[in-house]
């Protein structure tokens, strides 16, 4: 299960990153979903760290 959030955290940030640096407009969601994948990616180095 971890693994899968972190595979969909990143694939989040890289269609961020692609919105982003390309002009696209995806609308507020993909800001909220990339937040709720950075804190996927936090917990998961804490409790691997723990």
């Amino acid at each position: 299960m971890g693994n899968l959030l972190y595979l969909i955290a990143v694939i989040l940030v890289v269609i961020w990153a692609i919105s982003f640096l390309g002009g696209f407009y995806t609308g507020g969601i993909i800001h909220a979903l990339l937040v709720i994948a950075v804190i996927a990616v936090i917990l998961r180095l804490v409790r691997s760290a723990a």
